[in-house]
């Protein structure tokens, strides 16, 4: 039986299959308030031919107008991977209450791997972020696509 978070965790990895199927990053996003799903996305840079079409970013666009409203305080975001430098300034400046992640991002996290926001004083919003929910599987998709990605480019 899985609790809360690992529940929501997995609507986001099942984003982050979609994206794998349509070779993109295995990213997956989904945004929650009141215990029910208001947006859910995944990466589409590549079809997008955008570095912005994270799906953390796509997933708060889809949030706020679904709430239509920018800030997002009462609203808890998932998502697979621990979310870049970009995704934070979206996250922190639609104010989500609490973000919970999956795999830490040794590159680019900037949550708690490469930046601990918490230690960054005189911000004026600091979400609750959870690490780890569901994190093997997180990873796991991750090292798959890249394994995946690597040895197409050898072939």
């Amino acid at each position: 039986m899985k609790n809360r978070e690992e529940y929501y965790m997995s609507l986001a990895i099942e984003e982050a299959k979609k994206a794998e199927l349509a070779d993109e990053v295995p990213i997956g996003c989904v945004i929650v308030c009141d215990d029910m799903v208001i947006a859910r996305n995944h990466n589409h840079k590549e079809s997008k031919n955008n570095a912005i079409y994270h799906a953390e970013v796509e997933a708060i666009l889809e949030a706020s107008k679904v709430k239509n409203n920018w800030n997002l305080n009462d609203c808890d975001l998932y998502v697979t991977l621990e979310p870049c430098m970009m995704c934070t300034g979206a996250i922190l400046n639609s104010r989500l209450r609490t973000v919970y992640y999956g795999a830490d991002s040794f590159k680019a996290g900037f949550l708690k791997t490469k930046i601990n926001l918490e230690a960054i004083r005189g911000l004026n919003h600091y979400p609750v972020i959870k690490k780890g929910v569901l994190e093997r599987e997180c990873a796991q998709l991750l090292s798959r696509y890249f394994q995946k990605k690597r040895s197409d480019q050898t072939e």
